[in-house]
C-alpha cells in the first residue's frame, strides 16, 4: 500500500530532498559555470536543513566534484555549513580516447575519463582524490558507487566471487575511515536493487540509495517489502533517479539510456508515459510531483535526491515535498494499470 502523507518524514538523520550533482558532470549537456554556481546558491537557498549535496567521482569524471567544490568556495559557503555524500569507487584518469570509456553518449565535453577502483586500497584512492577534488571540502557521507556494475564484468563464477571480496573489502576501508572520524556515516549507491539486497545481509550500512528502481513506472512488490525490512533495520533509504533518468518528465533517456522508439520494449514505455502524462493533464498535476509523490511516500524511505540543469526549478522541487495529488488521481492510475499498488490515505 502506498500511504499519501501530509507531515514532513526523516526529521532526525537527512533532509527530505538531497541535491544530486550530475548536471554538474555535464550529464546529458554541457552548462555553463555560472548556471551550475546558480543551481548550487538556489539548492543552498531553499534547503529544508544544512543543504545535503550527493556527488561521485563517476559524475563526468570527476567534473562534478571540482565544480561542486569551486561553487560552494565563490559562494563562501563554510566547511560545516554543507553536507556532502561522495559514492566512492570511480577514479579520475586521463582522457586518452576521443570520448570517455564509461557510459558512452551521457556524458558532455569531458576532460577526463574514469576508471572503476573497488578494493581496500582503490576506495581508499577515491576518497582522497574525491576529497582533493572538493578542494576545502569533504566528504562525511560515503559509499560504494556500482558494486552491481562491478559485479556484471565477471565473466564466471570465480571471477565473481572475487569481486565480491574486493567490494568487501572496500566496505572494510570505509569501516577504518569511520573508526578514525574521518566520516559520519557508509551507505550504498546502486541500480540493482538485489545487489543492495546481498550487500546488506553482509554489511553494516547505515544508508542505501536505490536508483531508478522505485519509481511511479516501476515498484516491484519484493523490492516495497524490502524497504520495509530496511526501515527495521534502522537503515535510511534515499530514492535516486524518480523520473527514470528523466524520461517520465519528457526526455528520451530511460534510466540513462536512449529509449529505440522502434523496439517493442521503447514503444511500451513511450505509450505508458502518453497514458501518464494524458491523466496529469485532466487532474492538472505536474508529471514531475507525481513522480516525487510517489517515491516520497513509500514506506521506509527518507529522502529524495533530485537534479536539475536549470536554477529556477530548484524552488519548485523543494516544494514537491507538501505537495498533495488527488486521490482519484491515484485511483484512475490503478485503473488504467499504470500503477501496481493501491493507494491509500
Amino acid at each position: 500500500m502506498l500511504s499519501v502523507k501530509k507531515e514532513l518524514k526523516n526529521k532526525d538523520l537527512m533532509p527530505p530532498v538531497i541535491f544530486g550533482t550530475s548536471s554538474l558532470g555535464n550529464l546529458y549537456q554541457a552548462i555553463d559555470y555560472e548556471i551550475k554556481r546558480d543551481i548550487v546558491n538556489e539548492c543552498i537557498e531553499h534547503s529544508f536543513d544544512k543543504p545535503l549535496f550527493d556527488t561521485a567521482g563517476k559524475y563526468g569524471a570527476g567534473m562534478a566534484l571540482e565544480t561542486l567544490g569551486k561553487c560552494l568556495s565563490d559562494l563562501s559557503v563554510h566547511p560545516d555549513d554543507v553536507i556532502i555524500c561522495n559514492k566512492l569507487g570511480w577514479y579520475q584518469t586521463e582522457l586518452l580516447t576521443q570520448e570517455p570509456t564509461f557510459e558512452k553518449g551521457v556524458w558532455v565535453n569531458l576532460k577526463n575519463d574514469a576508471v572503476q577502483k573497488i578494493s581496500y586500497d582503490g576506495i581508499l584512492e577515491c576518497f582522497n582524490q574525491g576529497n582533493r577534488l572538493l578542494g576545502i571540502y569533504s566528504a562525511k557521507m560515503v559509499s560504494v558507487h556500482d558494486p552491481d556494475e562491478y559485479l556484471a564484468t565477471a565473466s564466471n563464477e570465480i571471477e565473481e566471487k572475487q569481486k565480491y571480496h574486493d567490494i568487501l573489502e572496500a566496505y572494510r576501508a570505509l569501516a577504518d575511515l569511520k573508526k578514525q572520524k574521518a566520516i559520519t556515516s557508509i551507505g550504498i549507491g546502486a541500480k540493482n536493487w538485489k545487489v543492495i539486497q546481498r550487500i546488506v545481509n553482509d554489511v553494516e550500512l547505515d544508508w542505501v540509495m536505490i536508483a531508478n528502481s522505485l519509481t511511479v513506472k516501476s515498484h516491484p512488490e519484493d523490492l516495497m517489502a524490502f524497504i520495509a525490512d530496511l526501515k527495521k533495520k534502522n537503515i535510511t533509504v534515499i530514492n535516486s533517479a524518480v523520473f527514470n533518468g528523466g524520461f517520465l518528465i519528457g526526455s528520451d533517456f530511460y534510466n540513462y539510456q536512449k529509449v529505440d522508439r522502434n523496439s517493442s520494449d521503447g514503444k511500451a514505455l513511450y505509450e505508458w508515459r502518453d497514458s501518464f502524462f494524458k491523466l496529469c493533464h485532466k487532474f492538472k498535476v505536474k508529471p514531475a510531483e507525481v513522480c516525487f509523490n510517489f517515491g516520497f511516500n513509500v514506506e521506509g524511505v527518507s529522502s529524495i535526491a533530485l537534479n536539475t540543469t536549470k536554477p529556477e526549478k530548484i524552488k519548485e522541487n523543494v516544494m514537491m515535498v507538501n505537495k498533495e495529488i488527488p486521490l482519484d488521481f491515484w485511483k484512475a492510475m490503478k485503473e488504467e494499470q499504470l500503477i501496481a499498488i493501491p493507494v491509500i490515505r
